[in-house]
């Protein structure tokens, strides 16, 4: 997983709308991206609402929210009709950005191994560097514990 210090992996995926987005176009920007295991879930829906509640704060400190999972664009753009997400969602099937900021791990539920997406979550400062992680994100808190980091 990337640490704070290192540079973010450069990446172009589709967004909800079937637009490519690279994470250079932000450059001179602050970003926040956050990884989450699937649209529609539980806790994915928790964190993504609590950012769409937390989003005024973001836009007044400008400040781009892009979330990233592996569902299909399709999925993304009926998750975010369905709870009026107003940020970035990205797409991406064939783990390119899951696997370049190392979030593609081995867990272990109900003694079962698998490998999934570990929700975390990095702030990008405007010269592509990560600032800050935010490892195994919690969705109920995630949004806010940024918002409180980046306003200091």
């Amino acid at each position: 997983m990337l640490k704070t210090g290192d540079k973010a992996p450069k990446f172009t995926l589709m967004d909800k709308d079937g637009n490519e987005v690279s994470l250079s176009d932000f450059l001179g920007k602050r970003v926040v991206i956050y990884f989450y295991p699937k649209d529609n879930t539980p806790g994915c829906t928790k964190q993504a609402c609590a950012f769409r509640d937390a989003f005024d704060g973001f836009k007044r400190e400008d400040i781009v929210v892009i979330g990233i999972s592996k569902d299909s664009i399709a999925s993304h753009r009926k998750f975010a009709e369905e709870y009026g997400l107003p940020f970035i969602l990205l797409s991406d099937p064939e783990r390119v950005a899951i696997e370049a900021f190392g979030v593609w791990v081995e867990k272990t539920m109900y003694g079962k191994k698998s490998f999934g997406v570990s929700r975390s979550t990095f702030i990008i400062d405007e010269n592509g560097v990560v600032v800050k992680v935010f490892e195994k994100a919690n969705p109920d808190t995630n949004a806010a514990e940024i918002l409180e980091f980046l306003e200091q």
